[in-house]
């Protein structure tokens, strides 16, 4: 099943639960997928609509992050905004963590402190980990390539 249909499915379960703070986020994504496929004249890939809903929680995270920053702990917006992120995680693809990621870097150990500096020594994990398949975000690759090359 596509990350699409998906978000349709969870879209319907949430609009038959009664869930309306579910069902309202999935329109908006949805909404959202469908302005992106207009847009395009094509059906978005997996990869853009996970793009869309990583792009969703880290808006969401920086948003918590400024309520927070102004003592707002206690406002209403940061327990749905909480919930938002926790739920949108459940619908994501699931990713390596650095320490796994650092883990399936031993392999290529060598290369990455070989390397002449930290974009070359990311290249060179970046092209090791997309050959083994592995789901991996930007951030959690640089902090494992950064442990192994301090680490050495």
């Amino acid at each position: 099943m596509s990350l699409k249909d998906n978000v349709r499915e969870k879209f319907e379960e949430a609009k038959r639960a009664g869930n309306r703070e579910e069902k309202n986020l999935l329109s908006v994504i949805l909404g959202d997928i469908s302005t992106a496929e207009a847009r395009s004249g094509q059906e978005l890939p997996d990869a853009e609509v996970e793009k869309l809903l990583r792009k969703l929680v880290e808006s969401n995270t920086e948003t918590l992050a400024q309520l927070r920053s102004h003592h707002r702990h206690d406002d209403l917006q940061v327990a749905v905004l909480e919930r938002e992120i926790a739920f949108l995680k459940t619908i994501l693809p699931e990713t390596l963590d650095a320490a796994a990621i650092a883990r399936a870097l031993e392999p290529v150990r060598a290369d990455i402190i070989g390397a002449n500096n930290v974009g070359q020594a990311t290249g060179v994990a970046m092209k090791h980990l997309k050959a083994q398949g592995l789901k991996v975000l930007g951030q959690d690759v640089a902090v494992a390539v950064q442990t192994i090359r301090m680490g050495q």
